[in-house]
Order: structure tokens, then C-alpha cells, then sequence
């Protein structure tokens, strides 16, 4: 491939995805939504944040795993970043990464996503993360992971807090941000096939001895968003209300999306904000372009979906009722 441009001085509101943004500004508008942040930390704490998710983990350097380290100097070259976020590899078969922590970020990858992920497909998972901390994302994903992990039931100092607005709110950020990191992961290979080849195996699983159609992969992801009617989309919507990333096949197509937008294309010829006019967009204008992100579709199945919920709800109930009589 041609060589990489270097993104000098690249701000992430340049690619930042507005519906990032604008769930990001709902979740901050939750009451008690700042009580949770400060509560958390403080319980934790920046070196309480490192040996929960240290504990088992390499450090990667110069002289550990020499090949992973170097590229990702040149993704933090290709991205224009001064700092040098800690990197680090666990043995897990889960396929994941993660940016986390508070005052100093840094980066886990899990042993499984190696395994799973050719080389240039690992470097669009490190942009990806370290778009995560360009963003200032980590500190709110690292209170998701560890409400995730933990529990509120098993954090006492939240007793008080409505609990389900807040984790409803954080998982829809959670997810959105992963839109971001994806066009961020994208400007760091600067080719979109590595991209989606990413998000096929992280879907599918690697070819082994048979093959695989990133083509067929796309297909799939536009029959996704396109096919059906207004209750298999309320369906998307519990399907994913818990989950932290959005399905594979709602990345590519997304990711997609951006492309064929011609925004990426001016990015890498150089048209981009920078960090010195960081300025982020007008939080009426992340809604207005977030509206069209979800489109009235998106706005119908959430209409319904209390009413689908509330069927589901009575469809359980009475199924647990004649459970109990057979009994």
C-alpha cells in the first residue's frame, strides 16, 4: 500500500462520530451522573485502576514483543501523538482491548485478539485504542468496565443513585464511542479493507483452511440495517441495550458510511482540524447531525419499544405462572 500519511497535529473532533458526542452529553445531563464519576474514582483511584487490570499482564517495550512495540510507535507517529501510552498484553482466549484508566490511560490487548488478527489488522486495533485516549473516552469506559465487572450491587457508596437510567445512558455512550475509535482505527492503516477484514474476524472468527469474503461481509452488514420492518429494529435495539459494542456487521457498514461521506478521503489529503482550533462543534449540531445518524426509522422503533418491552414482560410472566401451576 502507499505510504501512510502523518496526521500532524490531527484533533479527534475531526473524527469523532456526533452521536459519540451527543450521548456523551446526555449521559452527563443523568442526575447524579457526576456523583458516580467522583465516587468511583476516588474508590479506585489511578494506581487501584492499574492492579485491576494489571494483575496478570506484559508490559510490551523494546525488548518485549519488539514487532507489536514498533508499530505501535508508528501508529502513534502516523497520529501525531507526543505521549506514549503504556501498553500491555494478557493472556485471555477473549478477543478484546481496552483503554483504560484515569490520569494515565493505557492500553490492554488480549492474547485472543493476536491470535485472531493479522499484523496490519492489530495496527487498526491500536489506533482504534489510542483514539480512545485522543478522545478522552478512558475515563468513562474504564467506570463502564468496572460496573460491568464489579457490579453497582457490589459498590456500596452508589446506594442512592437511579441505577438503570445510568447504565442504559452509558452503554449507548459506550457503544457510540466505538464509532469514533473505529474511523480513528481506520487513519491509522489508512486502508479501509484492513478495517473491515477486522471487523469480519471479529465477527466470524479467522478463515482457516477455507475462505473469506470481506465483500460478502459488507452485504451482509447493509442487509442488516436496511432489511425488515419496525419490530425486528426495536429488536436491534434490545439486542444490543446491554452490550458494549455495537455488532460487527453495524461497524463495517457505519465505518462505511463515514467513508463514502468523503470525510475520510479529506482527512488524509490534509483537510482536518487541529488541536491548536480544537474547538469542538456546538453540542445543537452534534443532536441535529446524531437525529440523521438514527434517521426516522431508528426514532419509530424507539417509539414502540416500551410497548414490545412490556409484552415481553406480561409473555414471561404468564409463562412462569403456567410453569408454577404444572409444578
Amino acid at each position: 500500500m502507499a505510504e501512510r500519511k502523518k496526521l500532524v497535529q490531527i484533533a479527534s473532533t475531526a473524527w469523532e462520530h456526533p452521536a459519540d458526542r451527543a450521548a456523551l452529553n446526555t449521559l452527563r445531563s443523568i442526575p447524579g451522573f457526576d456523583i458516580v464519576v467522583r465516587r468511583i474514582a476516588a474508590f479506585f483511584g489511578e494506581i487501584g485502576i492499574r492492579q485491576l487490570f494489571l494483575a496478570n499482564a506484559v508490559k510490551i517495550g523494546p525488548n518485549q514483543r519488539p514487532r507489536l512495540w514498533a508499530m505501535y510507535q508508528e501508529v502513534l507517529e502516523t497520529m501525531d501523538w507526543p505521549e506514549v501510552p503504556e501498553l500491555y498484553v494478557t493472556q485471555t482466549p477473549l478477543v478484546n482491548a481496552a483503554a483504560v484508566g484515569f490520569d494515565k490511560p493505557f492500553i490492554v490487548m488480549n492474547s485472543g485478539l493476536l491470535e485472531l488478527l493479522d499484523p496490519e489488522e492489530q495496527r487498526e486495533i491500536l489506533g482504534h485504542e489510542l483514539g480512545h485516549i485522543m478522545s478522552g473516552h478512558t475515563t468513562y469506559t474504564t467506570i463502564a468496565i468496572i460496573l460491568m465487572t464489579i457490579g453497582f450491587q457490589n459498590l456500596p457508596f452508589l446506594a442512592g443513585v437511579a441505577i438503570l437510567p445510568f447504565q442504559l445512558a452509558l452503554m449507548e455512550w459506550y457503544r457510540k464511542a466505538e464509532l469514533s475509535s473505529d474511523r480513528a482505527g481506520l487513519l491509522s492503516t489508512q486502508d479501509p479493507q484492513t478495517s473491515m477484514s477486522t471487523f469480519l474476524k471479529m465477527a466470524g472468527g479467522r478463515k482457516y483452511d477455507d475462505q473469506i469474503s470481506v465483500e460478502e461481509f459488507q452485504v451482509q452488514a447493509r442487509a442488516y440495517e436496511t432489511q425488515g420492518n419496525v419490530a425486528d429494529r426495536v429488536w436491534q435495539v434490545i439486542n444490543t441495550a446491554f452490550r458494549t459494542h455495537p455488532f460487527g456487521t453495524v461497524r463495517a457498514a457505519e465505518l462505511q458510511r463515514w467513508i463514502d461521506s468523503g470525510e475520510y478521503a479529506k482527512i488524509v489529503s490534509g483537510d482536518y482540524r487541529r488541536r491548536d482550533d480544537a474547538s469542538s462543534p456546538p453540542l445543537t449540531s452534534d443532536l441535529e447531525d446524531a437525529a440523521g445518524y438514527y434517521g426516522d426509522q431508528a426514532k419509530d422503533a424507539m417509539a414502540t419499544i416500551s410497548g414490545v418491552l412490556g409484552r415481553a414482560r406480561e409473555a414471561f410472566e404468564g409463562a412462569f405462572k403456567t410453569s408454577s401451576e404444572e409444578k
